[in-house]
């Protein structure tokens, strides 16, 4: 972060600085353990605690100054503001203002952060760029990531996550991308938004933050996103299937942990190839393809670029232990993020393809319907095997058991745990699905454990 005074601090918070306005911050934080003498600490009220309770140790640790919107007694400056957390998201937007970076700003209901960490591998091939880190896509973790930039930046690749109206809205206001991506419409969230046209709408929040005549980059043969028509903004579509996309994948051939497919646009075509597999990837690719074009990019360097993709955290990592094929992708699941991990799962050579599923959470009302038609979906797709963990991934299990597929539910990991251990084999290719809730990944370090231990 580049260094501000308090004076300028305060100015874009919109508060009242009491205290010495020459003082140089160059840190923000809302952790009272993570403190230096240059650190801006904001005391954010949560749902379980409230930060202003801390500023005697904020002050003890040597914290610069602190903004507040409760009365305090401190030796340190001080900012009052209305509300700590708005005023958090006003000085990240002014912040960013301050720089000259291009920003990225991307949602979508699956598939946000493969986009991220594929868009953030090509626009480094010629921007010295930051990105989300892990789950930081809300109102306090997206301001944290745009205090990372500084001088040195001219890019950045923000993700933006929510689960209820207004939410998309406040982020984009906050990031002001210069450039849009909307990955596609699902039914994550429709608990709280009601319908898949209310998830549009939500995600569409996104051009609340972008100029006029910005570029919009849209998945269209996502049914909802093909029918967004706007005036105001220019809508650039990728595709696979629709012949109308400007970005477009064709001839795309699956290996054992690769994907290569042709891009075709402007009437050139540039082969591509992808460190996994799933065509669910090759849309994030051509997301991330589509904007690294917007910015000038050469299409060989976006290729070499996507090449070099490796994915994050818990999302479909391919492992091969034992001759066992092992699909990890236990970070988030949706209705859709689970057909996708099955086709992956079918497009991979094995003897036996077999999936370990578990709860798909936060769908509401629409949870036991969600949960059937996956189980349709696996046995319509002729998995092997199927093994559930969860109550509601129970009726995973009892429809893809009504149509013929050899299936047993769980509900104690261990039980899980032996059952797998005792099936596997040589030759089998085995995929872990679940919401991050359920913690899945359990199940795979035990198995390991058992693997490595032979």
């Amino acid at each position: 972060m580049k260094a501000l005074d308090l004076k300028t601090v305060a100015e874009w918070c919109g508060g009242t600085l009491e205290g010495d306005a020459g003082i140089l911050i160059d840190n923000v934080s809302i952790d009272s353990r993570q403190i230096n003498g240059t650190t801006l600490f904001f005391a954010i009220v949560g749902e379980r605690f409230d930060a202003h309770g801390f500023i005697p140790d904020v002050e003890k640790n040597g914290a610069a100054a602190v903004v507040c919107h409760k009365k305090v007694e401190c030796g340190i400056p001080v900012i009052y503001v209305e509300d700590t957390k708005k005023a958090f998201l006003e000085l990240a937007k002014n912040y960013r203002k301050s720089l000259p970076v291009t920003v990225i700003g991307l949602t979508g209901s699956v598939g946000k952060t493969t986009t991220k960490e594929m868009t953030y591998a090509v626009v480094s091939k010629k921007f010295n760029a930051i990105k989300t880190q892990g789950n930081l896509n809300n109102e306090i973790g997206l301001p944290r990531t745009l205090f990372t930039l500084d001088e040195t930046h001219n890019a950045a690749v923000i993700e933006m996550g929510m689960s209820a109206f207004g939410e998309i809205s406040a982020l984009t206001k906050t990031a002001l991308p210069d450039i849009g991506i909307i990955t596609n419409i699902g039914v994550s969230h429709i608990e709280h938004l009601g319908s898949r046209d209310g998830i549009l709408k939500a995600k569409l929040e996104i051009l609340d933050g972008m100029k006029k005549g910005s570029p919009l980059i849209l998945n269209i043969d996502n049914d909802k996103l093909s029918e967004v028509k706007r005036d105001d903004y220019r809508i650039v579509g990728f595709g696979i299937d629709s012949k109308n996309a400007d970005v477009r994948a064709e001839n795309i051939e699956e290996k054992e942990s690769e994907t290569r497919f042709d891009v075709l646009f402007d009437g050139k075509k540039q082969s591509v190839t992808i460190p996994t597999v799933g065509i669910h990837n090759v849309y994030d690719a051509l997301a991330a393809f589509t904007a690294g074009l917007e910015l000038g990019i050469e299409p060989t360097l976006i290729a070499e670029a996507l090449s070099e993709y490796e994915p994050s955290g818990m999302r479909q990592r391919i492992k091969k232990i034992n001759g066992i094929t092992v699909i990890e992708d236990c970070y988030n699941a949706s209705p859709d993020s689970q057909r996708a991990a099955i086709n992956a799962l079918k497009s991979v050579s094995a003897e036996r393809t077999i999936a370990v599923l578990g709860d798909m959470l936060e769908l509401g009302d629409y949870s036991d319907t969600a949960h059937r038609e996956i189980g349709i979906y696996a046995a319509d797709k002729k998995v092997d095997l199927l093994f559930t963990y969860g109550t509601e991934a129970q009726k995973i299990c009892s429809e893809a058991a009504d149509r013929g597929v050899k299936a047993k539910a769980f509900t104690d990991k261990a039980e899980l745990f032996n059952s797998l251990k005792e099936t596997l084999k040589k030759g089998d290719a085995v995929l872990f699905k679940a919401s991050r809730g359920m913690k899945l990944e359990e199940v795979i370090e035990m198995l390991y454990k058992e693997w490595n231990n032979k």
